[in-house]
């Protein structure tokens, strides 16, 4: 079997199919969740797409990753080696093309399939508070309150815009697909999946989490695994 790779930066499409943890099932999509900043992470998800691609240096510079503002590039090299022969779809949603869609709307941006993807539909009260709380963590409680809910909305659009490109690459190259992602998008209760489930409830999907010192990711998962956590000091310090 081929996989297309995506990261929410990129998929991968048409690759060997990884075994560990798929018990035997032949998914159409394969979602890999990481914590962004940790090696062990990564290296799960290059061991999930074996085979090597060449000089992971000029493959950076390509990609123009430094400006990407993702995690340093070592990291995920790996992954881009681990499959020479893999398609790859960029799927990440820029900084200025966020900016737009704050400016006219989640749906506008997403385009005419804004409403079979959901975007159009509120979220349920109790959704959207775990939300909420979810998104001032992550930003330290330094954002103000009012920016809350776009940041929350910013979190839909990308999850739809990932299965949508996953079923791009599906149907372009026949699958399987792997989607290298946070854990946060990986999620099979609100992120991508759920996405897949409601547009193409065909397809099969396969979840992978990764947690961290026996700490267990919320939302969901076929398989989690476990590796142990990196010293990042205080994510925090710089906003303060």
């Amino acid at each position: 079997m081929r996989y297309a790779i995506a990261l929410i930066a990129a998929i991968f499409a048409a690759l060997p199919v990884w075994a560990g943890g798929l018990d035997g099932v032949a998914a159409d999509v394969v979602v890999l969740g990481e914590q962004h900043d940790n090696p062990a992470h990564h290296l799960v998800q290059a061991e999930a797409v074996p085979e090597l691609r060449a000089d992971a240096e000029a493959l950076g510079k390509a990609l123009d990753w430094a400006g990407s503002g993702w995690p340093d590039f070592e990291m995920y090299a790996p992954i881009f080696a681990a499959a020479p022969e893999a398609r790859i779809y960029g799927a990440e949603l820029p900084r200025d093309v966020a900016r737009v869609a704050l400016s006219v709307g989640v749906p506008h941006l997403f385009g005419a399939e804004a409403a079979e993807y959901g975007l159009t539909e509120a979220l349920e009260p109790e959704e959207l508070a775990e939300r909420l709380n979810l998104q001032m963590e992550a930003h330290c409680g330094a954002l103000p309150l009012d920016l809350l809910p776009g940041m929350v909305d910013l979190q839909r659009l990308r999850d739809a815009m990932l299965a949508r490109k996953a079923l791009t690459a599906l149907a372009e190259t026949g699958g399987p697909v792997v989607v290298i992602t946070g854990n946060g998008h990986a999620r099979r209760d609100w992120g991508l999946p759920s996405y897949i489930a409601r547009v193409a409830p065909e397809v099969v999907v396969y979840a992978l989490g990764q947690g961290e010192d026996g700490a267990v990711p919320e939302g969901g998962f076929d398989e989690v695994l476990d590796a142990p956590g990196v010293d990042r000091g205080d994510p925090c310090e710089a906003l303060r």
